[in-house]
This record gives structure tokens, sequence and C-alpha cells, in this order.
């Protein structure tokens, strides 16, 4: 007889965690790809493409139960500020205000979409 894993996650869960993955591994793969230095440092290159590889296999099992308009609105939203965090935490660079206003935007169409839109539901 199977017995219930009291910390199983339903298949919409699985999905949100699988498109928390593809981001995560998304940002390390651009991380990764900084470090390559244009391509000509061979660790950092094949780690960045094994990231990447990585990001597209989660966003995929993402799409089980996301639509894929919601889950790549989210994937590359989130995506693009938390590669602007590590730009400036790691790398250094700085965001000017049009740069800060313009993450702004994308982080209020992320809540937009995920707030009030209909398209989330299957």
């Amino acid at each position: 007889m199977l017995e219930k894993v009291p910390f199983a996650m339903n298949p919409m869960m699985m999905s949100w965690a699988a498109l928390g993955g593809a981001i995560v591994c998304e940002v390390i793969g651009t991380t990764l790809l900084a470090r390559s230095e244009h391509i000509t440092k061979l660790v950092p290159t094949l780690a960045s493409a094994a990231f990447y590889a990585a990001s597209f296999y989660l966003l995929a099992q993402a799409l089980r139960h996301l639509p894929l308009g919601i889950a790549y609105a989210i994937w590359g939203g989130v995506g693009i500020i938390l590669t602007a965090v590590v730009s400036v935490v790691v790398f250094k660079q700085r965001l000017d205000w049009i740069a800060v206003a313009g993450i702004g935007l994308i982080v209020a169409g992320v809540i937009v979409v995920n707030a009030f839109s209909k398209s989330g539901a299957h």
C-alpha cells in the first residue's frame, strides 16, 4: 500500500518550484557568461552552458502546469531583476535612475500579471 508522503508537493507547486529553479539557473548562467571573458575561458563557458541548459529544462518542466506567457514573463522579469542585483553586488556595476526605473516597471508588470490576470489559470 502506498502512503502519502507528508511533504509531497502537488503538481502546481512542483511547476512553481521548477520555475524558481529555472530562474536561479539562468541568473547563474548569465553570471558565468560574464566571467567567461567573451567565451575565451573554458570552465566558465562550459559551466554557463550547463546552467542555461538546466534553466531551459526546468522551464520546460514548469510549463506542465503553468501557461507559457505567464511562466516566461516571470522567468524573464525576475531573471532581469536578479541579474541586475548580481551586476551591482558581484561586478560592482552602477545602475542609474533610468535603469532602476525600468527595473521597477518590470517588477510592476510581473505583479500586475500575477495579481490581476486571468491568464494564469489553465
